[in-house]
């Protein structure tokens, strides 16, 4: 008798084709207008506060200027102050938008190039000059008769830069995989091969949806804490770190079906990586889990970085969703074992498996949960053993005990 996956029986019972495409399309459309509203609020705001420090930066040298009595000392030591928390591009002009020089002394923020003639400096000056003026007006300091005697432009910072490109990438990089996931859904049959194509685009769809979510939550921290800088740093690097976790998806699907490059790499460093990735995440989900590490890190093996770290994740993420209350831990081992072979122990808390889900769970398209289409552990046994040449299996797992997963590579993968 042939068995039909879980995922057949859902499939049938629910949602056509295009019911589910069109459920693809308002999910994009959706999360593409909610990323251009956030991105452009924010970017309004911080161009705000940029046209405030500017005007306070034109108003204290006016101040100054005006001033007959006032020391030149406390001006330049006043300058110094501001230029220290400004990370814009500005430049000095006078009062017919010429570039005061030296530039070095007059503008900041502006990648000049010194070993240019000074007849090309000003060239360059002025057309800085004339892009800057084009983009923002320029801010007027005028002495104490009201005469116009010098400008101060300036334009975006290369952070409000980067965040008014954020949408762009992103809609780019949804457009690339709702594509994907059209055409298959188009060609999808009733067969292994084609449920496994249709998971690859809810496994693609999954894996954005962390760093999409993470950058969306980064975006409203910068919204409500931008005047604490500090924070602002902090944040900046965590949306880095999404940004590049998508390259890093990128790749991963573009390796799936090829021969993955190999080399050799710390195993440590990589897990650890992945499970300092994780845990910054697992408060997204609402609980207090714990992930500890415990790895020799004298342990190398020849692997592919992008695919050994998606396994780690699908491991860690299965043993968090396992863990049904609000607290637990999941614990990670490397080491060598009595055979001298690679092991890798993923041991969570959570609800365990009974025998009969530890047969399958490595089957594609099985799954117990209600959501997803049960790829993760599939694709993982795919990169250990036909890319990695080892073995991933169920060391140990009982119904509320838990369960542990291990991955073993073969001492001819050492490096």
């Amino acid at each position: 008798m042939k068995l039909l996956h879980p995922v057949g029986k859902i499939w049938k019972r629910t949602l056509t084709k295009w019911q589910i495409k069109a459920l693809l399309s308002f999910f994009a459309f959706a999360m593409v207008v909610g990323v251009l509203l956030y991105t452009r609020l924010i970017v309004k705001e911080l161009s705000e506060r940029e046209k405030r420090t500017v005007e306070f930066y034109a108003a204290i040298y006016s101040r100054f200027v005006s001033n007959p009595n006032a020391n030149a000392d406390d001006l330049l030591y006043t300058i110094e102050k501001i230029n220290s928390t400004i990370s814009f591009p500005t430049i000095f002009t006078d009062g017919q938008n010429i570039p005061n020089v030296p530039y070095s002394d007059y503008s900041q923020n502006i990648s000049l190039d010194t070993s240019l003639s000074p007849h090309d400096q000003k060239i360059f000056m002025d057309k800085m000059v004339q892009e800057m003026g084009s983009l923002y007006p320029p801010i007027d300091i005028k002495n104490e008769e009201g005469v116009l005697i010098q400008r101060i432009y300036y334009s975006n910072s290369t952070l409000l830069r980067q965040i008014q490109l954020l949408p762009y990438v992103e809609i780019i990089i949804v457009s690339a995989f709702i594509f994907i996931g059209y055409i298959a859904f188009s060609y999808l049959r009733r067969t292994e091969e084609s449920n496994v194509w249709v998971g690859m685009a809810k496994e693609a769809a999954h894996q954005l949806g962390t760093p999409l979510s993470s950058l969306l939550a980064w975006i409203e921290i910068l919204k409500i804490n931008s005047d604490e800088p500090a924070l602002v740093g902090e944040t900046i690097q965590e949306m880095e770190h999404d940004i590049a976790r998508l390259n890093i998806i990128a790749n991963r699907f573009s390796t799936i079906g090829s021969l993955p490059k190999k080399k050799t790499e710390n195993l440590a460093k990589i897990v650890e990586k992945v499970c300092v990735y994780y845990q910054r995440r697992v408060p997204h989900l609402g609980k207090k889990i714990d992930i500890n590490c415990q790895l020799d890190d004298t342990i190398t093996a020849q692997i592919n970085v992008d695919l050994f770290e998606w396994v780690i994740e699908n491991l860690l993420k299965n043993g968090v969703e396992a863990i049904e209350s609000q607290n637990g831990s999941v614990n990670v081992k490397l080491f060598w074992n009595a055979r001298g072979k690679i092991m890798l122990t993923i041991r969570d808390t959570g609800k365990g498996m009974n025998s009969h889900i530890r047969r399958q769970v490595f089957l594609p398209g099985y799954t117990t949960k209600k959501r997803g289409w049960g790829l993760g552990l599939s694709l993982s046994k795919r990169i250990i053993e036909k890319y990695h040449n080892g073995k991933i299996y169920v060391k140990n797992s009982a119904p509320n005990k838990g369960t542990t997963f291990a991955i073993e590579l073969p001492q001819s993968e050492i490096g």
